[in-house]
């Protein structure tokens, strides 16, 4: 079988579409992290996006990977001030809380110790309060940072 020679720019430009290829499924979905910015027109495959009556605030719903509903509220200006999440897996919280992650998982991690309770919890912090609970295939769960929290949005629009 003889050797094929390809042109150097040929090359680079297939290794840079691989790249790109790669980094695009690589991504996954395409959630933001709380307290960042929802873009107002990025509406994947599986997602949708309404308005909450009443306010300004945009829920965009996803299902994940492991058939979780997630919703991210956001303001009319973007800001992503909360996500909720029932289905029959946990979210990947790390990557929805973001910056709050490593402090909730040390603050869950102690409340645990404290109460032994493995089934549900709230983990409130000055910035930023994660509920989370359920059982083995029906988890919910909530995080918002409270002082993002439009007057017009109550906790009970949080689901």
């Amino acid at each position: 079988m003889p050797f094929v020679r390809t042109h150097p720019a040929t090359t680079i430009a297939t290794s840079v579409v691989f790249a790109l290829c790669a980094n695009t499924f690589a991504a996954g979905d395409a959630r933001a992290q709380l307290g960042g910015t929802m873009p107002a027109s990025q509406v994947a495959g599986n997602m949708t996006q309404r308005v909450l009556p009443g306010t300004a605030v945009r829920v965009r719903s996803s299902v994940d990977a492991g058939g979780t509903t997630i919703n991210e509220y956001a303001t009319g200006d973007g800001l992503i001030f909360a996500y909720a999440w029932q289905g029959p897996t946990m979210p990947d919280l790390t990557r929805m809380l973001g910056r709050y992650a490593e402090r909730y998982r040390a603050k869950a991690a102690e409340q645990f110790d404290a109460t032994g309770h493995l089934h549900a919890s709230r983990v409130e912090q000055a910035d930023v309060i994660v509920e989370s609970g359920g059982q083995m295939r029906s988890y919910v769960g909530r995080a918002w940072l409270p002082a993002a929290l439009p007057a017009d949005v109550s906790l009970a629009d949080l689901r």
